[in-house]
C-alpha cells in the first residue's frame, strides 16, 4: 500500500503547480492526505455516498470527487476544490496520478513477494514460470544472488541505501528477509564475470560504510541463467557468508566460487572432525601451541612453504626457522616442508577453526 507521506508529497507538488487544493480519502471518508487545513471534515458523510454511487466523478458542495480503483474495488477518493472545468481536469490528473502510484506500488509488492518465495523455494516450477510471465520478468536472464549482512538494525535504513545504489528502472530485485540480511538478485550483462560481480559487492560495502554502517559482510553466489535456479545461487551466497566468517574473517566480501576447501570442511559432521584432529595431533590440539609457533606456521603457509621468504618476513635467521619447524615435526610428526604433511596440517587447522565456530554458535 502507498504510504500517506508519498500521497501527501504528490498532492503538495500538484498544488504547487496548479494552486488547486487536493485531498485524498479512503472509502469511508477518512482524510489520508490534504493540502487544506480543515481537511474536509464536513464532507466525510458525502464520501461514502459517492462511493456507493455509480458515478466515477461527482460535484459535491464545491468539490469535484473522483474514484481511484484497485481491481474494481474503490481504494481512494480524490477531491479537488472548485467547481470550474479546469478544477475538474486537475482532479482527473490527480486521481490518474494516484492510480498510477497504486499500480506501481502493487506491482513492486507483488514482485517482492515473488522474489522472496523464489529465494525460499516456496514455489512450484510451473508457478515460477507462470508468475514470471505475469510480472513481466525474464526467465532466462543471467543473474546472481548477493547477500548483504549488516549488524545495524535501526540506525540506518540499509535496505533503502542498497536500493539507492541501483537505478529504479533496472531489472534487479532487492528485498530483505530479516533485520540484518538484504538480498540483491542482480541481472548481469553478457560479458560480466566474477571480478565484475565483486566490484558490485565492493560498491555496496563502500556505500554502506559511508552511511556509518559497521561490520558489513557480503556473500556472493554463482551465476545462473534460469530463474528457477535463483534459490540455488541464494543458498550459495548464504554458505559463502558463513564459511567466510569461519576461515576468512579478514575478508568482507566472499564468493562461493572462492571458498575452496573451506566449503568441504563446513559440511563435515563434528564427530568426524573430532576424530580426525585426535588422530592427527595424537590427543593434542593446535590451541596447545604457543603464539610464536602459530605465527611461524601461518607465515610459512602464507609464503607457500618458502623457508627463505618466511624467515625474512619474520625477521629471524633461516636456521631459527628450520629449528622451529624441526621442533614442530617432533611434537606432531608432521614436517611442514613436505607438501603432503603441510596439506594435512593446513586442513587440521581449518577443522579446528570450524569446530570452535560451531561450538560458539550453539550458545
Amino acid at each position: 500500500m502507498i504510504s500517506n507521506q508519498i500521497i501527501q508529497n504528490t498532492i503538495d507538488g500538484l498544488k504547487t503547480i496548479t494552486r488547486i487544493d487536493i485531498s485524498v480519502m479512503d472509502a469511508e471518508g477518512k482524510v489520508l492526505a490534504t493540502t487544506e487545513e480543515d481537511k474536509l471534515d464536513e464532507y466525510n458523510d458525502a464520501v461514502p455516498d459517492f462511493v456507493v454511487s455509480q458515478a466515477d466523478s461527482q460535484l459535491v458542495q464545491g468539490y469535484h470527487f473522483f474514484k481511484v480503483l484497485d481491481e474494481h474495488t474503490i481504494e481512494y477518493v480524490v477531491s479537488a476544490k472548485g467547481e470550474s472545468e479546469d478544477v475538474y481536469k486537475i482532479g482527473k490528473i490527480a486521481s490518474f496520478q494516484i492510480q498510477n502510484l497504486l499500480v506501481a506500488y502493487k506491482e513492486r509488492f507483488d514482485k517482492d513477494n515473488f522474489v522472496k518465495n523464489l529465494l525460499l523455494d516456496n514455489l512450484l516450477l510451473v508457478d515460477i514460470y507462470n508468475r514470471s510471465k505475469k510480472l513481466h520478468i525474464e526467465t532466462d536472464a543471467r543473474r546472481v544472488a548477493i547477500i548483504v549482512e549488516t549488524k545495524a538494525e535501526k540506525d540506518v535504513n540499509a535496505l533503502e541505501v542498497v536500493r539507492g545504489i541501483f537505478p529504479t528502472k533496472t531489472k534487479d530485485f532487492i528485498t530483505a528477509v530479516d533485520e540484518h540480511n538484504i538480498i540483491l538478485v542482480k541481472e548481469l550483462k553478457a560479458g560480466d564475470v566474477l571480478e565484475d560481480i565483486e566490484k558490485i559487492a565492493e560498491n555496496i560495502v563502500d556505500t554502506l560504510n559511508a552511511e556509518a554502517m559497521s561490520s558489513v559482510y557480503v556473500g556472493v553466489g554463482t551465476t545462473i541463467s534460469d530463474i528457477k535456479d535463483v534459490s540455488r545461487s541464494y543458498k550459495e551466497a548464504k554458505m559463502a557468508l558463513e564459511v567466510g566468517k569461519i576461515f576468512y574473517e579478514e575478508r568482507h566480501i566472499m564468493a562461493y566460487a572462492n571458498l575452496g576447501i573451506g566449503r568441504l570442511i563446513y559440511q563435515l559432521p563434528i564427530p568426524l572432525c573430532k576424530m580426525f584432529i585426535s588422530e592427527i595431533f595424537q590427543g593434542k590440539s593446535p590451541d596447545d601451541f604457543d603464539e610464536e609457533t602459530l605465527v611461524t606456521i601461518n607465515k610459512f603457509f602464507e609464503n607457500s612453504l618458502n623457508v627463505s621468504e618466511t624467515s625474512r618476513q619474520l625477521y629471524i635467521h633461516r636456521n631459527t626457522l628450520v629449528y622451529r619447524l624441526d621442533k614442530l615435526q617432533k611434537n606432531t610428526g608432521l614436517d611442514l616442508r613436505v607438501f603432503e604433511d603441510s596439506i594435512t596440517f593446513k586442513i587440521a587447522l581449518m577443522v579446528v577453526k570450524y569446530m570452535k565456530y560451531m561450538s560458539h554458535s550453539e550458545y
